[in-house]
């Protein structure tokens, strides 16, 4: 299967594209908090495609379904509120594991089509030409970008708060970012990063938790993890204690 896990991936991402361009509900289901009529589309598009593909599914609308020996964490519209506001910064992104491994992810720019892929000890490739982080050390010269509000000014050079998660690690792993780290009153969940966390680590970044917790799982457990072109900056990060 890992010779067609990219394709199947592929393939999932520009449906849902095509059913979120052609969909006319717009603003939130009304099923749970800020979840939108959109994510809800893009969601019945990804299980019709992975379950028909013999995967296990664990999408942050619908939880858990399918059976496989393959998992695909997916969230179907990460950015939902910028999509939903017509801002073009919104992905799908689909990681696939195997236990408790990472072995391919892909996040599509769903705006834009602009594709980060990687499979596990291949590299990493945003539009199939090979990326590679920043390798930034000096915090002075870092562009940082943000889920939450910092609470102080850590010496970056600038900042952003892009609103898509995915997207925004996958600007560390092409060198676009320096660093993307989660502030106070903020959390990811694993559908946000998976995906991301396998393209960083194959263009040469590196990762860690505020928390101490574990990122290579699909549990449930709330984390704040940043994502960094060095690990010199990694460490300067984690050693500013929670943002």
């Amino acid at each position: 299967m890992n010779d067609n896990l990219l394709d199947t991936l592929r393939q999932c991402a520009l449906e849902i594209r095509d059913a979120v361009s052609n969909h006319r509900g717009r603003g939130f289901s009304g099923q749970r908090p800020t979840q939108y009529h959109l994510d809800l589309a893009a969601d019945e598009v990804a299980l019709r495609v992975l379950i028909g593909a013999g995967f296990r599914v664990v999408s942050e609308e619908s939880g858990v379904s399918g059976r496989g020996d393959y998992t695909v964490v997916v969230d179907p519209i990460d950015g939902s509120t910028n999509c939903d506001h017509g801002i073009p910064f919104y992905a799908t992104s689909l990681a696939v594991m195997r236990d408790d491994e990472i072995i391919a992810g892909l996040v599509m720019n769903q705006a834009t089509g602009t594709t980060f892929e990687a499979q596990k000890g291949a590299g990493a490739t945003r539009d199939g030409t090979a990326i590679s982080s920043s390798g930034q050390t000096d915090v002075a010269r870092s562009i940082m970008a943000f889920s939450g509000l910092p609470a102080r000014h850590l010496g970056w050079a600038q900042y952003r708060a892009l609103g898509a998660a995915s997207l925004e690690i996958c600007l560390v792993a092409d060198g676009s970012l320096d660093v993307y780290a989660v502030a106070q009153h903020s959390a990811l969940n694993p559908w946000d990063y998976l995906a991301g966390l396998l393209i960083l680590r194959e263009s040469g970044g590196v990762a860690g938790d505020y928390l101490g917790e574990n990122l290579d799982t699909f549990d449930a457990v709330v984390r704040r993890p940043v994502f960094s072109a060095s690990p010199e900056l990694l460490q300067f990060m984690l050693g500013q204690g929670e943002l």
